[in-house]
Parts: structure tokens; C-alpha cells; sequence
């Protein structure tokens, strides 16, 4: 180093020390936050935010923040407050440092500990918007703004709606959020004026990760029913697996909405346009107080200086979900697809009439079961008169396998003969068993995810939304749990009966007929742990269907059965073979040749 950058080095240290003792602002002291509502900021005279710009003296701002900010400086200077914004389903509290959201709660739910539900807070929920910069990203976090709340119509529909601005010569930014009354949306715009050479990306930056707290009793279930869920532009949904290993993944193409549901809320952000570059990733993480952590990130497009969104948050009632964006109800779980369009279509809105009448859901359940069983009555009786006809030709069929016993294919060849002689089709009461299918496991993915169940409780059943603890038991045992659910109990119980009925009206024998007995028994187990309205529905379905069938018995006489099928045994002496009986016979020859070889 020479002496004339020796000297120019003292002096700049120098220039340094003597402007750090003089000139620099003092540490900024924290002051206690004030909590602003609503009817506190309307009473405050309100000045006009259009044209409002905030101006700090240049000697408040400091050589470093210059550095770091540029014409944005001045943003990062000022004092932090919280305002609610809120109607009467939801009250959220946002921060006037960065213009965040800090608190969300639901005011008409409780957790099963009877604690308010809060979809998002300061501890376990970062929401942070960022802009690209000719000095590098900087989060919205960093600066400060002032609030205005006010209230307007908007197509007779009362907003409250809280404006936050900051800015100085060079520009400013608003953020505007505005919440209806009756409503669990929250819509968000972020508008830029001016900044021209400052502000250089196209876009706002999101990064969004939540740890979901517990708020049901059931934390396994809690855990197997929260994900993420997300739809993409071109009209399809996706997920990531509820699975208790880490996950994630990049979307490829733009994003509508995305969703962190858990089971029976969701937390969301819709686009007014479309996301782009989403990223989302989720894990389980090991404090039982906690669900999932869920991450997202996100590109919102700035266009002419403006970019926006909307917030869900709320319960996950499809009709409610339905009515926010296109598959945006796919938040809530009907189902495999082959299933879902009985909730969708039926039970849904069957559910939703009956609660207009009735306020115990136990009451509810009973109707549901009345009103498809009545509808599924055809089916029924058609099922109970096909295995009445394969009960009356049991012993033709017993003789066939005395005769053809050893001989497996000729034993089939002769039971088709019979078949057809006789005008009795084994599937004739199977295959009306199997059009009902679609109902009965449709209530395996409704009463689960079914909120309106949640906390409602029927006879010793305090929430129908989880299992009936009628004993608690002081150890547990594997694949059942540390409980025993009465309703399961009763459930497994009247399954035992109807096969025990059942297996009297047909001609099961062997393995089948034991199987009958084995999956009661296995279901018990499976079903210890779920809710206690789908157990009860289970139950109450049974004492249907094994009313149904002893009603039907009673106007079905076997003697008329064994007579029709004389009628087609002599009818049908010389009847030919079907085509499609003829290649399955030849298709069973050809097998049994191969095998001889």
C-alpha cells in the first residue's frame, strides 16, 4: 500500500467515524404493538390514500439502508401496528409492517379442546411476498405502511376493506385486502406506481409455509386426511400423497389454486390470473401438535403494475368450496372416481335438505339409510329372487358334483347346461349386489370427511366425526387401538346376523360361506379407529336390509320358485346353445387339452 491510499484510507475512516457520532439515527426501540379494529379506524378522520405519499427526511435514512434499498429506503422506516379486519365468520389480524397476514380464526369452530380455530399464525405460519430489485429480492416484510379501513357496497354486499401505503417521491406501494360479509375469501391487490429502474421483475415472489396445528382428537386421522392439493390451468387436479414421508414436487404449466387442506379446513390461494414456477412440498413432523408442514412457492404475474389474489379460509363444505373456483370443492374427499359421484350428486344434497328439518345428525343418518335402501328396493328384491332360485336347484347342482366331481371342467360344462335348462343365472343375484356397491363404500369417504358431523354428538357418541370411546382400554392391541367403539361393536354384530340369515337363503357352502363370518370380524378392527357416524350408518344399513329381506321372504314362496323352474326345464329340453356359451365351453375343452399334455 502506498502513502497516497494510506492516506485516503484514514481519511474515509475518519469521514466515518465523525458521521456515525453526529448524524446516525439512534437503534430503532420496538415500540408495543397496537391492535387497531375496525370500528377505531373508521372513527379516525381519513385522509385520501389516492394521492398520499409518505416522505422521510434523507438524514433518517442511513448510509447502509441506501445501500441496501436504493429509492426504497424510506419504506424500510417506521412503526409497526395490527389491524383486524373481520365479518362474522372470520377475524384477521394484518400486520401494518410488510402488509402481512399474522393471524386467521374461524369464529364459528372450537378445537376438540375447545380453543378457537386458527388457520394461521405469527409462530407457525411465514406468508412472505418478495420483488425482484436492482438491488437483489426484497421482501415486503421489510417496509412499513400506513393503514386505512373503511367499509362500501359492492352489489349490496358490505366489504370492509383495509388499504396499506408506502412510498415517497419516487413511487409507492399499495396493498389492498377486502373481505364481504358472509364470506371466508380475503381478496388481495398488490399495485405498484412508479419505481421505474427500481423495481425490475415481472412478478411477486410467494413463499408460503404452514405448520398445521392440530384440531382434532384423532391425530392419525388428522395426519392421513391433510395434503396438499392443486389445480392446474388446464382444467386438472393433483395432490401430493398423504404419506407420512417427505414429499414434493415441481409443477409443470400454471397453477389456478392451490389448497393445504387438512381434514376438515383449508387454507388456499387462488389466482387472479395464474401462478407460475410452483413448487410445494410437505412432511410430518414429529410434535404431535402438529399435523404437517406444508410448503409452497410461487410466482404471482405483475400486469400494468398490478397483481392479485384471493385467501380461503374456512371449512371444507363441498357446496361452500364449490361455489369459490373451479375444482376448488376437490379439497374435500369423495371418493375414487367410480364412487364420488354418489356424494356428489346424491348424498351431498340429500344431507343438505334433511338438515333443514332435523338437528340431530343421528336422526339424519337413520333417514339417509331409509331413503337408499328404499331407493335400492328393486335391486333388492331382484338379488333376494336370484339366490332363492339358486337355493331351490341346489340339489341338481349337489348331484352334478357327485357325478363330475374330480372332473373341474366337466363339472362347469354341465353347470352352464344346467343353467340354461333351467333359466337360472348364478349372476342374477350378484349382479344387483354389485349396482349397490357404489353406495355403500360412497360413505366410507363421506362420513369422514363430512365437517358437518364434526363435534355433533348422538346417545353416548360425543363427536360422530371421530370414534365412540365407550371403554378405554389401559393397554392397546395391535390393529385395533387402546379403545372399544360400541357402534363398531354393534356393527360387526348385526353383520354376523344378516350372514348367518343370509346363508340360509342360499346355497353357499365351503369357503364362501366361512368368509362370510371372517370379514365382519376383519372390519372391526378397521373400523375401531373411524368415525362413529359411518360405523352407525353401517349398522343401521344392516338392520335394513335384514328387515328388507324377512319382509321379502314373507311374499316369496319357494314352492312357485321350484315350479317356474320346471316351466323352463321343459321348455328348454332343446334349447341350443348360445354362442357365448360355445366359445366358453370350447375356450374350457382347449384349457383341460393343454393340461392333459
Amino acid at each position: 500500500m502506498d502513502k497516497n491510499q494510506a492516506t485516503g484510507l484514514i481519511l474515509f475512516a475518519a469521514v466515518i467515524l465523525v458521521y456515525s457520532f453526529f448524524f446516525a439515527s439512534a437503534p430503532e426501540v420496538p415500540e408495543p404493538r397496537e391492535v387497531v379494529t375496525a370500528q377505531e379506524s373508521q372513527e379516525k378522520p381519513k385522509s385520501d390514500t389516492s394521492s398520499q405519499v409518505l416522505s422521510v427526511p434523507d438524514s433518517l435514512v442511513d448510509a447502509q439502508r441506501m445501500s441496501s434499498f436504493g429509492e426504497l429506503a424510506s419504506l424500510t422506516l417506521g412503526e409497526e401496528k395490527e389491524i383486524l379486519l373481520e365479518n362474522e365468520l372470520l377475524k384477521i389480524t394484518i400486520s401494518t409492517k410488510g402488509g402481512q397476514i399474522k393471524e386467521v380464526t374461524l369464529k364459528e369452530y372450537k378445537s376438540w379442546k375447545g380453543d378457537p380455530v386458527v388457520l394461521a399464525d405469527s409462530v407457525h405460519t411465514q406468508l412472505n411476498f418478495s420483488l425482484d430489485t436492482r438491488l437483489g429480492a426484497k421482501e415486503l416484510d421489510s417496509f412499513y405502511f400506513t393503514p386505512t379501513l373503511s367499509s362500501e357496497e359492492v352489489d349490496g354486499v358490505t366489504q370492509q376493506v383495509l388499504t396499506l401505503q408506502s412510498g415517497n417521491d419516487a413511487g409507492q406501494i399499495l396493498l389492498k385486502y377486502s373481505l364481504a360479509a358472509g364470506s371466508y375469501e380475503v381478496h388481495k391487490t398488490i399495485e405498484i406506481e412508479r419505481f421505474q429502474g427500481m423495481i425490475t421483475g415481472k412478478e411477486v415472489k410467494i413463499n408460503w409455509e404452514d405448520q398445521i396445528k392440530s384440531q382434532e382428537k384423532d391425530l392419525a386421522e388428522s395426519r392421513r386426511k391433510t395434503q396438499i392439493n392443486y389445480y392446474l390451468a388446464d382444467g386438472s387436479y393433483d395432490y401430493l400423497s398423504a404419506s407420512d414421508d417427505p414429499e414434493e414436487a415441481e409443477v409443470s404449466g400454471s397453477v389456478k389454486w392451490i389448497g393445504f387442506s387438512q381434514r376438515f379446513f383449508t387454507s388456499g390461494i387462488i389466482a387472479d390470473s395464474l401462478f407460475q414456477a410452483v413448487k410445494v412440498s410437505q412432511s410430518t413432523p414429529e410434535d404431535s401438535a402438529l399435523v404437517r408442514t406444508m410448503k409452497a412457492s410461487l410466482l404471482v404475474p405483475i400486469l400494468e403494475g398490478k397483481a392479485g389474489l384471493t385467501f380461503y379460509f374456512g371449512p371444507d363444505q363441498y357446496k361452500t368450496l364449490k361455489s369459490i373456483t373451479p375444482g376448488f370443492e376437490e379439497n374435500v374427499d369423495m371418493g375414487y372416481f367410480f364412487v364420488s359421484w354418489v356424494n356428489k350428486y346424491f348424498v351431498v344434497h340429500l344431507f343438505e335438505f334433511l338438515e333443514k328439518y332435523f338437528n340431530s345428525y343421528g336422526i339424519i343418518i337413520i333417514l339417509i339409510v331409509f331413503i337408499i335402501k328404499l331407493a335400492l328396493s328393486p335391486l333388492t328384491y331382484k338379488s333376494y329372487i336370484g339366490m332363492a332360485k339358486m337355493r331351490v336347484i341346489k340339489p341338481e347342482i349337489d348331484e352334478l358334483k357327485e357325478k363330475y366331481g374330480d372332473d373341474a371342467t366337466k363339472m362347469q360344462q354341465e353347470q352352464m347346461k344346467l343353467f340354461s335348462q333351467l333359466g337360472v343365472s348364478p349372476l342374477s343375484g350378484c349382479l344387483p349386489l354389485l349396482l349397490q356397491m357404489p353406495f355403500l363404500f360412497a360413505m366410507f369417504f363421506f362420513f369422514p370427511n363430512s365437517i358437518e358431523l364434526r363435534q355433533e354428538s348422538f346417545l353416548w357418541a360425543d363427536d360422530l366425526s371421530t370414534y365412540d370411546e365407550f371403554i378405554k382400554l389401559p393397554f392397546s392391541i395391535p390393529f385395533y387401538g387402546a379403545h372399544v367403539s360400541l357402534f363398531t361393536l354393534l356393527m360387526t354384530v348385526s353383520q354376523l346376523l344378516y350372514t348367518h340369515f343370509n346363508n340360509q337363503l342360499t346355497a353357499a357352502t365351503g369357503p364362501m360361506k366361512s368368509l362370510g363370518y371372517i370379514m365382519p370380524v376383519m372390519f372391526m378392527f378397521v373400523l375401531n379407529s373411524f368415525p362413529a357416524g359411518l360405523s352407525f350408518y353401517y349398522f343401521v344399513g344392516n338392520i335394513f336390509t335384514f328387515g328388507q329381506q324377512a319382509l321379502i321372504k314373507l311374499f316369496v314362496d319357494d314352492a312357485k320358485i321350484r315350479q317356474k323352474v320346471e316351466e323352463n326345464k321343459i321348455k328348454n329340453v332343446d334349447k341350443k346353445k348360445s354362442k357365448f356359451q360355445q366359445r366358453l365351453e370350447d375356450a374350457m375343452k382347449m384349457a383341460e387339452a393343454k393340461k392333459k399334455k
